[in-house]
């Protein structure tokens, strides 16, 4: 939450966004609670308040303080009156606009109002909000799926989440794929998960053009559970991969698509290993509050590899995700590190020892990256510098 109030301290419109049910109202509801000024709310899928914005000016010229609008989505003409109103001198009111990021949804507000506007994406429960590793990799971050009573229950809430995200939620947002094809992609995603985006095959899978799958794939990236991390490349003399690496979103949803309910099925399943790299990935990713841009994964055609690559300024970190306890130096990590020049190489493992095996190189327990990574700074305050991760001596 302070992160968002110190955004809305900097910008005129702060744009809110993640995937349904990810807790962005319940949020929203926190910051109004201990807003200041007046609070005025507006959720568009009620009909009463969506009728009281058919003039939109004659509603939100005359507020003060923080304006919300929630399922923004619903009324994109508003962006273009948002402008103006974010233009005049003060401004009076600040606006909270959450959305489930539909690509009209972020056209119309990179187009409107450049330079007026801060984007916060919210990715649900991670490990700075909650200590049971364990859970959270199971059942992922979505608040009704950790919290549930039972693994049955969190499993039947995420079996019910993806019903109603291709049924109902992406053809509100504009979509005009069959859900039952868009189930088959994600499902076919769900086994891919981890590896590189290979185009080709997912279009002789499903009979369609490269340009389609495509299309599939930029769809479900566009509402959050779905991620893309792009590949990082530069002038050096092996021959690099320049195609993303693609993630199911969430590591609980992951699970359900794989037919997975509980603890035992999930780490007898051989995507067990991607399963806990995309996972950690977004851990760390999530602490760091790393965009997009600068998160990268890097691969050579001749198989060496970095799971994660952070670029920081004029720095460079590297992340590789190990499922094991006790994991070592290999070939492809010291090509890693000396090929692009990192910083850092951090190795994070499912053990519980921290340990040095080269210089800049360190082994961490995924139970330790909170206080690693932050040290003693609260991660929800406004820092965004990779706090630990600056070269430091060998005795780390």
């Amino acid at each position: 939450m302070s992160r968002v109030r110190l955004l809305l301290g900097e910008f005129p419109v702060v744009a809110l966004l993640g995937a349904r049910q990810v807790g962005k109202t319940t949020l929203a509801r926190q910051l109004a609670a201990a807003y200041s000024e007046p609070v005025a709310w507006f959720d568009l899928e009620d009909p009463a308040d969506l009728a009281r914005l058919e003039d939109p000016g004659l509603e939100l010229r005359p507020l003060a303080g923080l304006v919300v609008l929630d399922e923004v989505h619903r009324l994109p003409d508003i962006f273009q009156l948002l402008r103006v109103l974010a233009d005049r001198p003060g401004p009076p009111a600040r606006f909270l606009v959450l959305g489930s990021a539909s690509p009209e949804l972020l056209r119309q507000t990179s187009e409107s109002l450049a330079g007026r506007v801060a984007f916060h994406e919210l990715d649900g429960f991670g490990l700075a909000e909650v200590e049971d590793l364990e859970r959270l990799w199971l059942r992922g971050g979505f608040p009704r799926s950790y919290l549930a009573r039972s693994e049955p229950a969190s499993r039947r809430w995420r079996d019910g989440f993806i019903r109603t995200l291709l049924a109902r939620d992406l053809p509100e947002l504009g979509s005009t794929i069959p859900s039952a094809t868009l189930r088959r992609f994600w499902a076919m995603l769900a086994h891919w998960h981890g590896q590189i985006w290979n185009g080709a095959e997912f279009a002789r899978a499903f009979g369609v053009s490269h340009a389609t799958v495509r299309r599939y794939l930029d769809l479900l990236t566009s509402v959050f559970v779905v991620r893309q991390l792009q590949p990082w490349f530069e002038n050096i003399s092996r021959r690099q991969v320049r195609s993303p690496k693609v993630y199911i979103g969430d590591s609980g949803i992951l699970h359900a698509l794989l037919g997975l309910t509980n603890r035992t099925d999930v780490v007898s399943h051989p995507k067990v290993g991607a399963s806990w790299e995309g996972f950690i990935i977004q851990q760390i990713a999530h602490l760091l509050r790393a965009s997009p841009e600068r998160c990268f994964h890097w691969s050579t055609h001749t198989g060496a590899e970095l799971n994660l690559l952070v670029m920081d300024g004029a720095r460079r970190y590297g992340f590789e995700v190990k499922r094991s306890e006790a994991p070592r130096l290999t070939r492809s990590m010291r090509s890693a590190l000396e090929t692009l020049n990192l910083d850092r190489l951090d190795i994070v493992h499912a053990g519980m020892r921290r340990y040095r095996l080269a210089r800049r190189v360190r082994a961490l327990p995924a139970a330790e990256i909170v206080s690693i990574l932050y040290g003693d700074r609260d991660p929800a305050g406004p820092t965004s510098g990779l706090v630990g991760l600056a070269p430091a001596s060998d005795s780390s």
